[in-house]
């Protein structure tokens, strides 16, 4: 799918806000909420709009420790530990990379016992750096 202009603001838009009402967005850009509307569900059926999104704030929540933990992999076959990442609820996101490492991980934990236990189940698959994070920018 190709983008224009006005595509671009409606995505820069709903960035900052995907609640925003569709016709608040047409008075934004010029447009009717109706048009507006048209737009996002192009945007959504080519797959350009993946999802959207919640930022909960954690603290608030008791996940107090934020970790990040790079996994150093013990065997070729990742699967089973690809199906160990999508079944931990501490996991917030993992990815697959080049460089340092097979994979990295960002945590969310309440306590640092549960931490622990987390990085044990780890060790099944291989082993791991860990560092903690102070401070949220």
């Amino acid at each position: 799918m190709e983008l224009d202009n006005i595509d671009l603001q409606i995505l820069r838009i709903l960035t900052e806000n995907s609640r925003v009402q569709w016709k608040d967005l047409g008075k934004q850009i010029h447009m009717t909420g109706q048009a507006v509307g048209n737009r996002i569900k192009k945007l959504e059926e080519s797959g350009v709009i993946k999802a959207y999104s919640l930022i909960v704030d954690e603290m608030k929540l008791g996940l107090s420790y934020t970790a990040f933990v790079i996994i150093y992999m013990k065997t070729a076959n990742h699967d089973s530990f690809l199906r160990f990442i999508k079944e931990q609820k501490e996991i917030v996101e993992a990815h697959r990379v080049s460089g340092e490492g097979c994979y990295h991980m960002k945590v969310k934990v309440n306590t640092q016992e549960q931490l622990n236990l987390f990085l044990n189940k780890i060790l099944d698959y291989g082993n791991y750096s860990l560092y903690l994070s102070i401070q949220e920018i």
